[in-house]
């Protein structure tokens, strides 16, 4: 087990609608008062440095079989920090952890992180693992836990999905006690690994606290991350003013990501577990709508001297679309390509945090950049799902393969648009529930990890009845509101008939996807089950009661 160096995220960034209008207000601060007593609280405790971990989570490395990374954080820099592994028969390894560090670039907080790679794993097994530092208040009993790789060949295996989990600590915008309760459901079902589908913590909201909001979310997330991999990828709220060129400092380095060999590590990557090959991407880099950090105003937002960092004007937006210059759209051809070509890949799932395909009233809505820029590349190449978060709620589609044009309208002029409407391949339920996925992708929104807002509302056209989407069209940026001084965003442009909805849950925003991987045998079939289970009267009052609302079958020839 050899310790694999990772480069610390500022190296790494020099190669290289938000949910509801409500919470747009991201507001204009004359300074960063509010969080100066955390900011000295933390650096009193930096006087004596506590190394302890905290915020432990692992992440798969380039194999999952033989490969994991522990990440964590301390309030102060660790002396020493290290990994002690063994299988419970052998003698315990060390292994150093390398550390990574950003200074917020609105309070100027230093954050310690510390990533151990522990490789030469052997697959479907099961490790203990302890983490500790010189500086470890707990060294006497050090954090503990034990984790699994991922099984060798053609083995069934469970995985979970939810994203916009946000931190169960209600000082913070989006976020609710739920949280917790959506971190123990991973828990109660045991999956091999958990995919997070972006908008992990909401810091960008509470832009003066983000650090701590991030700590809150990393130590809550811990129950269930520190036991089993917890895949990431980002979504708008992650990124954050003055945190990198995308704003994403705060979450390159918290996390250890299998390489994509780009100049753009962590934003997206792939990994494979078994017959399926995972594929997780940045929606932010292709999308025309606008959800990132925001100043509402009226008065800008004036980030800690220590920084350096100017004011940030009132209708200021990190808008990052086209970040990569289509490096990602290329990174994900050559990906898919490969797959499809590969004997021992039978599905191919995709993870994002933005929509494609979303019939919510109140959320939202879909986008006609991930519409153009990657969907004919999944049809091209048969990926079989889609798991989305953004509109908190769930919806699942029907498979869908190409597109009808000219179909939509504008939302103002009722004049039409292109809006490419995915073409289901059926809108009708097969008796059994099962779907041939290699006639079209199926796309869900699993959008109800555990942030606090008001459960999305469905609605139908009063002429034709079917069931709506409010679809961005065009590059949406802050415009100026009716108030002076104050700014909203833009809303979707453009409406279509979601003739591609096959199901949504109308009784509560939140609930977990659960899925079964059964590879079959050769000249068989292979079957994905799907379980989602909700949460009944989470939206008023937080429950560990999560409840089967549907079960879905994806099948197909091997």
């Amino acid at each position: 087990m050899s310790n694999k160096h990772t480069p610390d995220a500022a190296q790494a960034e020099s190669n290289a609608a938000v949910s509801r209008r409500n919470f747009l207000k991201i507001a204009g601060a004359s300074g960063l008062a509010s969080a100066a007593g955390t900011l000295t609280a933390n650096r009193a405790a930096a006087a004596t440095p506590d190394g302890t971990p905290e915020q432990i989570h692992l992440t798969f490395g380039d194999d999952p079989r033989t490969e994991m990374f522990i990440s964590w954080a301390s309030l102060a820099q660790a002396s020493n920090p290290r990994v002690l592994i063994s299988t419970g028969r052998e003698r315990k390894v060390p292994v150093h952890a390398v550390q990574r560090t950003y200074t917020d670039g609105l309070n100027g907080e230093t954050v310690f992180t510390y990533h151990a790679c522990l490789s030469d794993l052997h697959p479907g097994t099961t490790y203990t693992y302890e983490v500790t530092a010189d500086n470890d208040s707990h060294s006497g009993n050090p954090f503990t836990a034990t984790f699994a790789t991922a099984p060798s060949g053609h083995a069934p295996f469970r995985f979970t999905s939810y994203g916009d989990l946000a931190t169960p600590n209600t000082n913070w915008v989006l976020s609710s006690p739920q949280s917790k309760f959506a971190v123990a459901a991973v828990e109660q079902f045991q999956p091999l690994f958990h995919l997070l589908n972006g908008d992990l913590c909401y810091a960008n909201l509470n832009p003066t606290q983000q650090p701590e909001v991030w700590r809150d979310f990393g130590n809550n997330a811990q129950t269930s991350a520190a036991n089993r991999a917890w895949m990431p990828c980002p979504g708008n709220h992650e990124l954050e003013f003055h945190n990198g060129p995308q704003g994403l400092n705060s979450y390159l380095t918290r996390y250890s990501l299998p390489d994509n060999g780009t100049r753009f590590p962590g934003r997206w990557y792939s990994f494979r577990v078994s017959s399926v090959l995972f594929v997780s991407l940045d929606a932010d880099d292709v999308i025309y709508q606008d959800g990132a950090a925001f100043v509402a105003g009226p008065a800008p937002l004036v980030p800690a001297a220590s920084t350096g960092n100017g004011p940030i004007e009132p209708g200021t937006s990190l808008y990052v679309r086209g970040y990569s210059n289509g490096e990602q759209t290329r990174w994900l051809e050559q990906t898919l390509r490969r797959a499809s070509e590969e004997s021992g890949i039978d599905w191919i799932i995709v993870q994002m945090h933005q929509d494609a395909l979303t019939s919510s009233k109140t959320g939202n809505g879909s986008d006609k950049g991930i519409r153009e820029a990657w969907l004919p590349l999944f049809d091209r190449y048969g990926v079989d799902l889609v798991v989305c978060g953004h509109d908190h709620d769930y919806e699942r589609s029907f498979p869908v393969r190409g597109c009808n044009h000219h179909t939509g309208v504008d939302a103002t002029t009722g004049q039409p648009v292109d809006t490419l409407q995915p073409r289901p391949v059926t809108t009708s339920h097969p008796s059994n529930n099962t779907y041939d996925t290699s006639h079209g992708t199926i796309h869900l929104i699993l959008g109800g990890g555990g942030t606090s807002a008001p459960l999305d509302v469905y609605g139908v056209d009063a002429g034709d009845g079917l069931p709506q989407a409010k679809i961005f069209t065009k590059p949406n940026r802050p415009i100026p509101g009716a108030t002076a001084g104050t700014f909203v965003r833009n809303a979707a442009d453009a409406l279509e008939d979601a003739i591609w909805s096959a199901q949504r849950d109308t009784g509560t925003g939140y609930g977990i996807g659960v899925f079964d991987v059964d590879p079959g045998e050769p000249g068989g079939s292979t079957k994905i089950t799907m379980n989602y289970y909700h949460a009944p009267g989470a939206d008023t009052t937080p429950t560990p009661d999560y409840q089967l609302f549907e079960t879905i079958v994806l099948e197909k020839r091997r």
